[in-house]
C-alpha cells in the first residue's frame, strides 16, 4: 500500500531528527557517544524505529551527516564567492565550526566511495569546485591540484582543531595556501 504524502513527510522528519540527534551528541561529546541506544533516548523513539528508518544503524547515520556535512560544506563554499580564497576561508571556517561532523566527514569509515565511479554527485560536484579553484592545463593536473588542496586544508583543519596551529596566523596561512594554490598562468 502507498505511503500518504502525510506520513512520507513523518518519515522524512524522524530521519531528520535522528541525524540531528547524532550531530548534536557527537559535538558536545564526540563520536565514542553516538550509540543507536543514546539516540532513542535522545529523541525519545524506539531502537526498533530507529532501525526502521536505518536498517545498517549507526553506521547509516553516520553516512548521513556526512553526506549533510557535505552539503552544507559545499553551500558555504558557494556562498563564500568566487575563486580560491573564498573556497580556502569557507572550507576551513565549516571544519572549525563543525568540528565532530567535519571530523566524520573526513575520517569515519563509511560506506560512501570518493574518487571512483560510484562516488555520489554531490562530492562529484564538490571536487569540481576545488578542481575550478586551483586550475591547471590538463584534466589530470586540475585533479592532483585539487586533491594536494583538499589535502593541505583537511591537514590544517585537523592540526588547528588539536591547538596545534597558531590561530593569530589563520590569516597568514589562509593567503600562503591561496598563493601556494593559485592557478599557474598558460603556457608556464
Amino acid at each position: 500500500m502507498p505511503r500518504s504524502a502525510q506520513d512520507i513527510e513523518r518519515i522524512r522528519e524522524r530521519e531528520l531528527r535522528i541525524v540531528r540527534a547524532a550531530r548534536d551528541i557527537a559535538e558536545q561529546e564526540g563520536w565514542q557517544a553516538v550509540t543507536v541506544r543514546r539516540l532513542a533516548d535522545a529523541i525519545g523513539f524506539s531502537q526498533p524505529i530507529l532501525y526502521r528508518h536505518f536498517p545498517r544503524g549507526r553506521d547509516e547515520i553516520v553516512e548521513h551527516v556526512v553526506i549533510d556535512g557535505y552539503t552544507e560544506l559545499l553551500a558555504a563554499i558557494s556562498a563564500g564567492g568566487e575563486g580560491l580564497p573564498a573556497l580556502v576561508t569557507a572550507y576551513l571556517a565549516f571544519a572549525r565550526e563543525n568540528p565532530a561532523v567535519y571530523y566524520a566527514m573526513t575520517t569515519a569509515r563509511t560506506g560512501i566511495v570518493f574518487a571512483a565511479d560510484e562516488t555520489p554527485e554531490l562530492l562529484r560536484q564538490g571536487f569540481a569546485m576545488f578542481e575550478r579553484a586551483v586550475g591547471g592545463e590538463t584534466p589530470q593536473e586540475r585533479a592532483v591540484r585539487a586533491e594536494l588542496l583538499w589535502s593541505t586544508l583537511h591537514g590544517v583543519s585537523r592540526f588547528a582543531a588539536d591547538g596545534r596551529l597558531d590561530a593569530a596566523l589563520d590569516d597568514v596561512r589562509d593567503g600562503e595556501i591561496v598563493r601556494l594554490f593559485s592557478a599557474p598562468a598558460s603556457g608556464s
